[in-house]
């Protein structure tokens, strides 16, 4: 789930500066007819920061006179692995949130109409009622941290994240009107169980691994290279994803004892509710990163109906997983990873409506 440039070492989610301006996607935003629909568009661009599955991003974007909309893109949706589409709402949930936040950073504020019309159910989001506020200066250290998070698939190091650190992830999720679920050392267990009987399920369906292999072998801004997939599988007490072929990013030695495992959910199991996930998603993570915290989501065991209720249990049946998280302070002997492809901006913002003559 990830952006470019590649900033060079750094450690844990990659810390952010507190101080400084917001780094703009200007120079690939297609012009436009004034100052509301160009920071529309700069906004539906740097959005293109966001995580999705599979790094598929699957969203698109189209810039009106006064709004902006958010539509999914069925074609990169994950047929065999995520045929309701929840993961690719969640990953369209998150692009959301970093546009909302890059407004902010702007000086812009917005309504959001989720799900605004059920006759288009591939319309999620609109952006509109915007109006000129000051700039925020937090917005704009959360937009710079869109710059440099990434996903770090590796064995964290023996430091455990602060408690203060898991409180302020924790509470930007909850932010978003959805909850994360912090396990105990006997859950984590039952995770593992679970995560090893989802890999294996997965494992047996041929469709699904044609997929996969699909996505981290093709060429283009999309999919997961060589480069960002472990070498060998890392020494882990909850299974990583089998990738199906190993990638060329170098292991090391290390476990992740000192990590933590974190499960977002909520009270409903819609639409709704995966596209209010991956906001969640988005700023809990966008607030790891400022805080130096590496954040793996571990999707495999909620993609397994029966390992999603699995996960269930873990809460008692209170609510509905949306998604696992693995939080950790990356081995500060590593540099980090290099950051996923990002489709070109013409390939996921329409500014047909306002595109200037």
């Amino acid at each position: 789930m990830e952006p470019q440039p590649r900033p060079g070492r750094r450690r844990g989610g990659g810390r952010c500066a507190r101080d400084g301006k917001v780094v703009r996607m200007s120079q690939d935003t297609p012009a436009t007819d004034g100052p509301l629909t160009t920071a529309l568009a700069e906004a539906a661009a740097t959005a293109g920061h966001a995580p999705s599955v599979h790094n598929t991003q699957p969203w698109r974007w189209r810039v009106l006179p006064d709004a902006l909309e958010l539509h999914t893109v069925r074609d990169r949706q994950l047929a065999a692995t995520d045929p309701e589409g929840r993961l690719s709402t969640l990953s369209c949930g998150a692009a959301l949130h970093h546009a909302r936040v890059a407004l902010t950073a702007e000086g812009w504020r917005a309504a959001v109409e989720r799900m605004p019309d059920p006759a288009e159910p591939d319309l999620l989001a609109r952006l509109t009622g915007l109006t000129r506020v000051g700039a925020d200066p937090e917005a704009m250290r959360l937009v710079q941290c869109m710059q440099v998070r990434h996903t770090d698939r590796r064995p964290v190091s023996e430091e455990p994240v602060p408690s203060a650190a898991v409180g302020d992830i924790t509470k930007a999720v909850v932010a978003e009107g959805v909850q994360l679920h912090l396990l105990d050392r006997d859950q984590v267990l039952e995770l593992a169980a679970a995560a090893s009987h989802a890999a294996t399920v997965e494992a047996e369906d041929p469709q699904l691994h044609e997929e996969l292999a699909y996505w981290t072998s093709r060429a283009g801004g999309a999919g997961l290279p060589p480069e960002v997939l472990p070498e060998a599988a890392p020494e882990t007490t909850v299974p990583a994803r089998d990738f199906g072929r190993p990638g060329t990013l170098p292991v090391g030695p290390g476990h992740d004892r000192a990590a933590g495992y974190g499960l977002l959910y909520g009270d409903e199991d819609e639409p709704i509710d995966w596209l209010r996930a991956g906001e969640a998603l988005s700023a809990g993570w966008l607030t790891a990163t400022r805080l130096g915290v590496s954040v793996v989501p571990l999707s495999g065991v909620v993609e397994v109906p029966g390992t999603r209720q699995t996960l269930r249990g873990l809460l008692a049946g209170m609510g509905h997983p949306y998604l696992v998280l693995r939080l950790g302070i990356a081995d500060p002997a590593h540099a980090g990873p290099p950051h996923t492809p990002r489709l070109a901006v013409e390939q996921v913002v329409d500014t047909s409506a306002v595109r200037s003559a």
